[in-house]
Order: structure tokens, then C-alpha cells, then sequence
């Protein structure tokens, strides 16, 4: 199936579709977000904007950590305000921040927890773990200390936490800002060759070049939605000649 939203064909993964139907988010007085009508479903996309944007507040919809204050937020047809667990499960949610996601002292245990929840037996976490760590020859971590680890494996840990649950959509709220370049490469690497539908946010334009798809995001309000040239160019123009404030 292909999308010719943007006058060139894009290959669209297994019907997967995420539905932003006139969402507003707001915080007391202040709109995070205002009136967002958008239908995602190419394989990468990329989300881009000033600080305070709003970007990150629209990533957290996606898995239900925002819920929106008016409108209505659909992941394969399930309803993040009514169908929370369903969406969970299928909408893996990367931080910033690889401290803020690791709860267990070590490896394995921290990438153990999510299965445990879905119910699997010791045995089938066991192997699922030991798949996944040989795949990312990563094998050698798995008992190490979580605190201990470097930057780069502490975000090498967050993703394979989330991985070894096999969503079908990956959300990434500037994986690469805090990794020197060897990490950033390995983290990009990474990224590039998920399977799942990958949902970048980030300020490094450069890793958007080859994805499907940019949004751009100023003020609340998604503003420019269009292949990655096209978008970074009218971005980087947007911070020149910024909107007027709402």
C-alpha cells in the first residue's frame, strides 16, 4: 500500500495508522497544544521544533502518557483515553533521559520487567532476553550494573527494555541529545534498522534526511507537515521569520 500525500509514493507498514483528530492540550491558561488534525502512517517520521513547541507534548500522545484536553487520539483504532493498556502495548515511549526510564540494578532484570508484566514465564524471558541481547551482540551487558553503565549503553538499555516487548510503533524524544558520536552513530544505526514505525523527536535535522516524513511544530501549532527537505528548509526559514505570538 503507498502514500502520495506529498506527491511521491511512500510505503505505508501493515495499515499501521495513528489518527490526531482536533486535539488541543492545555495547562490551566496555556495551550500546549492547539486544534492538531493529523493522520500518520509512512515508517519514519520525524517531529521538529523550537523548544516549547510542543513536540514533545504531541510525541507523549501517541502512547497515552498525555491524554488531550479536547479531540481525540486513535493508535490502530484504539483510543488512548479509553483503551490505555491496548495502546501501551503497542506504542514503545524512548526518554530523553535513559536515567529517567531504567528502574532495576541490573541488565537484565531492568529489560525482564516489562515481560513479567505481560505474564511470561521465567523461561520465555529468558530466551527472549538472551535473542535479544546476541542480536545487538550486546550479550556481554547483561549482567553489568545499570548505574554503572556509559551514557550510550544507558540508552542502548532504555531501548532494548522496550523492544523486548515488541510494539509496533517506537517513539524517540531526542535519543542522541546527551551521547558523544560514537554513541549517537550506534543509537542511529540502531533506529535505522527497527522494524517497528519509528517516531523521532529531535533537533538534529541531519538524522531526518532519509525519513518519510517531517512535522514541524512552533507555538502549538503544527505548522508545516511535508517530506524532510521541505520541511527542514521552511523550519530553519520559521526560525528567522518567526509566527506572530499567539
Amino acid at each position: 500500500m503507498a502514500n502520495d500525500h506529498f506527491g511521491v509514493k511512500t510505503l505505508l507498514i501493515d495499515n499501521r495508522m495513528i489518527k490526531i483528530e482536533h486535539v488541543s492540550v492545555c495547562f490551566d491558561d496555556f495551550f500546549a497544544l492547539k486544534n492538531v488534525h493529523v493522520t500518520l502512517c509512512e515508517k519514519k517520521i520525524g517531529i521538529i521544533g523550537s523548544n516549547g513547541s510542543g513536540k514533545s507534548t504531541f510525541a507523549r500522545l501517541i502512547n497515552g502518557l498525555q491524554l488531550p484536553s479536547e479531540g481525540k487520539v486513535e493508535i490502530d483504532g484504539l483510543s488512548t483515553c479509553k483503551e490505555r493498556r491496548g495502546v501501551r502495548a503497542k506504542v514503545g515511549f524512548i526518554f530523553q533521559n535513559p536515567d529517567h526510564q531504567i528502574i532495576f540494578p541490573i541488565v537484565e532484570d531492568d529489560i525482564a520487567f516489562g515481560l513479567k508484566n505481560m505474564g511470561y514465564t521465567k523461561k520465555e524471558i529468558h530466551a527472549a532476553i538472551n535473542k535479544l541481547l546476541t542480536s545487538y551482540d550486546l550479550a556481554h551487558l547483561r549482567y553489568k550494573k545499570s548505574h554503572l553503565l556509559s551514557g550510550g549503553e544507558k540508552q542502548l538499555l532504555a531501548i532494548l527494555s522496550v523492544l523486548v516487548m515488541e510494539p509496533t510503533y517506537m517513539v524517540f524524544d531526542e535519543p542522541t541529545t546527551l551521547l558523544d558520536l560514537k554513541n549517537k552513530r550506534k543509537i542511529l544505526e540502531m533506529i535505522e534498522n527497527l522494524s517497528q514505525t519509528i517516531i523521532v523527536v529531535t533537533h538534529d535535522l541531519d538524522l531526518l534526511t532519509h525519513f518519510d516524513r517531517v512535522l514541524v511544530f512552533e507555538q502549538g501549532r503544527l505548522v508545516i507537515d511535508d517530506l524532510p527537505s521541505a520541511s527542514i528548509k521552511a523550519y530553519q526559514k520559521l526560525i528567522y521569520d518567526p509566527l506572530p505570538n499567539r
